[in-house]
């Protein structure tokens, strides 16, 4: 007899990735898709990048790495966090992984056990949730108002911090939402958490470089809180790094050797040459990381002003990250070719069917009154995209 363990059963397979994948079948098929629903950016890694990773395939490093990571990259990156970000952390206080997102994973299953809470302000990056339900933990989620640009207050953190809270998620800059919490803002949260010292801070920062409004603010900034904080970051979006699967952390020892632990048993370390690639990002040229970010600006202001013209769609306006949030709920209730349009999914269902724009339902971010736009493809392709959105949604009765 089929059956997978309760622990899988449980989870939810990744929308993004069933968007993106759906999107590419019907290219296979010769469809004229814009996808709009994938995470990541569309430029190229910078040559600079590439030509570490062919270099370390020239001198052999093909050989296992050691578990968390090659001491000068460790090094880099502690020197990245005191460059960047004004905190000091050690080699042995970081961790390099296959991606932000196993960093993340790493951390949960090293902090949360059965039953332990943690809060998740929504909309929420869709593999958070469910990688607390790996752990066994209980999610509690908290939402942001769409008139807030989708951020969280202190007062709602502090509700809902019980003493099961074993941790809370925060992403600055946001995905879905493009939400960038100010220095003001966060330093308000960070006192509500100094208030809870059983609780503990997972940042969320891979989107760090993709900032519009100014300086990136991160929690553990704030000394009272850096014992109890987990800085997450990574290569994949500020540098066009996506596949190269490198991500990384800056902890308190105690959490570091922990993942290590962890990852000594799952994946042992990551990739040789993708490591001596990141170790070209970090160290290298900086200028690659701004042109890609006015890039993005562009693209988010093209974006933000054609949503304007589709009556009924509530547009918000993204400080950082990739990605348009609208509030497409005053089309529920509503049908098109017969078809009912009652949920986000069948929105983006029928934007992908009829005008072959790939999205992704706000349902799998926590919020089911809107969808993720990802601007992270070509003034073109953006141009041409929303004319089509706006020709399919005005056939919407």
């Amino acid at each position: 007899m089929e059956k997978v363990s309760t622990r899988l059963a449980s989870l939810a397979p990744s929308a993004t990735i069933a968007m993106n994948q759906k999107s590419r079948d019907l290219k296979a098929q010769g469809k004229d898709v814009i996808n709009l629903s994938v995470g990541e950016p569309d430029f190229n890694t910078p040559d600079h990048i590439k030509q570490a990773a062919k270099d370390a395939i020239d001198n052999n490093f093909s050989f296992y790495p050691p578990v968390a990571g090659y001491p000068e990259l460790k090094e880099a990156i502690c020197e990245k966090f005191r460059r960047e970000n004004n905190l000091d952390y050690k080699p042995d206080q970081t961790i390099v992984s296959t991606g932000a997102k196993h960093s993340i994973a790493n951390v949960i299953l090293s902090l949360v056990d059965k039953g332990d809470e943690v809060i998740i302000p929504a909309p929420y990056w869709v593999s958070y949730a469910d990688q607390v339900k790996i752990a066994e933990g209980k999610n509690v989620i908290i939402s942001g108002a769409f008139d807030n640009n989708y951020k969280v207050t202190p007062d709602q953190i502090d509700a809902a911090i019980t003493p099961k809270t074993k941790a809370i998620l925060l992403c600055s800059p946001s995905n879905p939402t493009g939400a960038v919490y100010t220095k003001p803002e966060m330093e308000a949260i960070a006192q509500v958490l100094k208030k809870h010292e059983h609780v503990y801070i997972i940042s969320d920062e891979i989107y760090e470089h993709i900032n519009f409004i100014g300086e990136h603010v991160s929690i553990a900034n704030f000394d009272y809180l850096k014992d109890r904080t987990v800085v997450v970051n990574g290569v994949s979006k500020a540098y066009a790094m996506t596949g190269w699967r490198i991500g990384y952390i800056g902890a308190p020892q105690w959490i570091t050797n922990a993942c290590i632990k962890l990852q000594g048993q799952t994946t042992t370390g990551a990739t040789t040459i993708a490591q001596k690639a990141a170790y070209a990002a970090l160290t290298g040229d900086q200028h690659c990381v701004q042109e890609m970010k006015v890039a993005f600006e562009r693209r988010k202001n093209l974006v933000v002003d054609r949503l304007k013209e589709i009556p009924g769609i509530k547009g918000n306006n993204p400080q950082g990250a990739f990605y348009v949030f609208p509030d497409v709920s005053a089309y529920f209730g509503k049908s098109v070719n017969g078809q009912q349009i009652n949920t986000s999914t069948d929105l983006c269902m029928y934007l992908l069917e009829d005008a072959l724009i790939a999205t992704v339902p706000g349902d799998a971010f926590g919020d089911p009154h809107g969808i993720r736009i990802s601007f992270a493809t070509s003034d073109k392709n953006l141009d041409e995209a929303m004319s089509r959105m706006k020709k399919a949604i005005a056939r919407i009765q």
